[in-house]
């Protein structure tokens, strides 16, 4: 089962790829600003609570350890006792001793067994737990990479098209007034200007 971080990304990937292109553009879209931010939002969320939920996978790790030593001592404790009413049989105390010795060994072999097999999970939970972490923070990184550089196109787009824009109006005006009927006009506006105040 994915987590919520996982579905999240899928969500996010998803509304990026319906986003409409702009105008006159195929790779730019057009981003909804709050619905990109409430996705975000939730992903900062629930990030530190799949971290969490991975820590605790990782804290288990004393458990594991902690129930091996005991299934170790259990072994141990049941082998001495084995041992101590084989030496008190007098009749067969010499291959009591030698019985003993070999429970004592296996006991204490199976125990190391049993550590280094609960060590060796508890690593691998450990750092599968951390490489997911990691695999997820990275898949992050790259999204928001991904909007940064998609925002920043989009604005040097936009000025691109305001400064062309700008400079068509001004060619139009310079078209539409000759330099000798601005002058005219400019003295037509002042004359215009003090009768005005004549009158006031």
């Amino acid at each position: 089962m994915s987590s919520r971080i996982e579905q999240l990304i899928d969500e996010i990937e998803e509304y990026i790829d319906n986003c409409k292109y702009k105008a006159f553009s195929t790779d730019v879209i057009m981003v909804n600003k709050a619905e990109i931010d409430d996705l975000l939002r939730e992903l900062r969320m629930k990030t530190p609570e799949e971290i969490k939920r991975y820590q605790k996978i990782i804290s288990n790790k004393e458990a594991i350890l902690s129930d091996a030593r005991n299934k170790a001592e259990e072994l141990i404790k049941n082998a001495t006792v084995q041992t101590t009413e084989l030496v008190n049989e007098h009749e067969i105390m010499q291959r009591a001793y030698e019985q003993a010795n070999e429970i004592v060994a296996m006991a204490t072999s199976q125990a190391q067994e049993i550590l280094d097999n609960a060590m060796i999970e508890a690593n691998g939970v450990k750092a599968a737990a951390m490489q997911y972490t990691d695999d997820i923070l990275a898949n992050l990184e790259n999204i928001l990479k991904q909007s940064i550089e998609i925002s920043t196109r989009d604005y040097n787009t936009l000025v691109g098209n305001l400064q062309e824009i700008d400079h068509v109006v001004t060619s139009n005006r310079a078209e539409l007034v000759p330099a000798d009927d601005s002058v005219n006009a400019a003295q037509t506006d002042e004359n215009a200007g003090t009768d005005g105040i004549n009158v006031i």
